[in-house]
């Protein structure tokens, strides 16, 4: 019955159109009153926590971080150097967004606001250069949940709090799987675009390649210093993401001298406007997430999969396809912040890596923000990029399913995470 009251409340919210933010409240509300625990001062207390947690503050600095290094001229100068790099091969174009999108990671691990960057950029030059219009939509979506698998990974900072689990190690767990991705992109690229006529990029002699290389450094170093830091033990992610902001504020300002003071306030504003809403979705969702351990939901949920507990790669393939369905109908964000503390009490029961269980569950969300009718990345690929969303549906399930075997692929064979993860770990 308490499962009953948590979801129905939830879904029916949602199903009114009110924020999921406010939904999630509602079906606290809702909840205290089945376990005859309604109080204000609960709710409101609760509320508050669910906000006032330091390693959240990385979130801030990291949207503001990416925010100033749009601003800034880092996102055009990645491109050209792509561009420079891989622009003249057959479907050159489609390769460059695979690399900015992994270049990006490392400076904003945001799906989101790489994908409009991207595609505010390379959308035009690729329907000049013959791509059809939709077909480049659907690639630069796919490739923008790179990011947010790899280091500086907003949803794994958010997993990380919710999950108490080490966001360092969350990071470095996502740095080959996020390679293999861009592999498995590129070949699908490779396949689809074979037969394709586009119009080929002029081949940039070395010079050319090497002033673009040149231009972009200060964007290469940032990810360098970051991992280093972390895994050496010099910052947590918070003085990480601190450290991010004057980087991204010194070379706007000092360096590329495209960002002025006089548009600082502005990019402050539109940082203040992302941040707020995660964290006010990381605030509703602590009064559920604190509801469901009191009604022990997570104990219940274990009885169900008790017959699958023993067997790691069956239990999480059942994990997988519940979050790869609800995925389809809600956020990654709030997805994380509801179905974490559910699961963590199971995967800890049943022996599995919770590193592992956090990478795999946030890249099982990431192509969630790929699916209709709620992905926030294909709805942003398809305004930015003027396709309709029928069109851009079609042309991104080749790209949707890849990434799907990708994900049965480290469900099979978990040490093609955990092996290499324990590369970057320090012992």
């Amino acid at each position: 019955m308490t499962i009953t009251v948590f979801l129905g409340s939830l879904l029916a919210a949602m199903a009114l159109g009110i924020p999921i933010a406010h939904s999630l409240i509602i079906s606290g509300i809702f909840l205290l009153f089945q376990l005859n625990m309604f109080d204000t001062q609960i709710l409101a207390a609760t509320l508050v926590d669910g906000a006032d947690n330091f390693p959240l503050m990385a979130i801030a600095f990291f949207i503001l971080a990416g925010e100033l290094m749009n601003a800034g001229g880092v996102s055009k100068r990645i491109i050209a150097f792509a561009m420079a790099l891989v622009g003249h091969v057959r479907g050159g174009l489609g390769y460059v967004a695979i690399l900015a999108s992994l270049i990006f990671a490392g400076l904003s691990g945001s799906a989101v606001a790489d994908t409009a960057a991207l595609s505010a950029i390379l959308i035009p030059i690729m329907v000049e250069a013959g791509y059809d219009r939709g077909m480049s939509a659907a690639l630069i979506a796919s490739a923008a949940i790179i990011p947010p698998i790899m280091p500086l990974s907003v949803p794994m900072i958010i997993f990380g709090v919710t999950g108490n689990v080490s966001i360092p190690k969350l990071f470095m767990s996502g740095i080959v799987p996020g390679l293999l991705l861009c592999i498995f992109l590129a070949v699908t690229w490779a396949w689809l675009a074979r037969k394709k006529q586009f119009i080929l990029q002029p081949k940039q002699p070395l010079s050319v390649v090497l002033k673009t290389a040149r231009d972009a450094i200060w964007a290469f170093i940032l990810p360098g210093i970051i991992i280093v830091g972390l895994r050496g033990g010099v910052f947590t992610p918070t003085e990480a993401a601190s450290i991010a902001v004057f980087y991204a504020l010194f070379i706007g300002l000092f360096v590329y001298r495209e960002l002025k003071f006089s548009n600082i306030c502005d990019v402050l504003v539109a940082a203040a406007k992302i941040t707020s809403i995660v964290m006010f979705l990381c605030a509703a969702a602590m009064i559920s997430s604190w509801l469901i351990a009191v009604a022990n939901i997570p104990a219940w949920i274990a009885e169900m999969l008790a017959p699958v507990m023993n067997d790691k790669i069956i239990l999480m393939f059942f994990i997988n396809l519940l979050v790869l369905l609800v995925g389809t109908a809600m956020d990654a964000t709030p997805t994380i912040l509801i179905l974490t503390p559910v699961l963590m009490p199971i995967i800890e029961k049943a022996g599995i890596n919770p590193i592992y269980f956090g990478f795999m569950f946030v890249f099982n969300n990431m192509i969630g923000v790929l699916t209709p009718p709620v992905g926030t990345v294909l709805n942003v690929a398809a305004g930015v990029g003027k396709v309709s969303m029928e069109e851009i549906i079609n042309k991104i399930m080749p790209y949707l399913w890849i990434e799907i075997v990708l994900l049965l692929l480290l469900t099979l064979f978990p040490d093609l995470v955990l092996v290499p993860m324990s590369w970057f770990i320090p012992k």
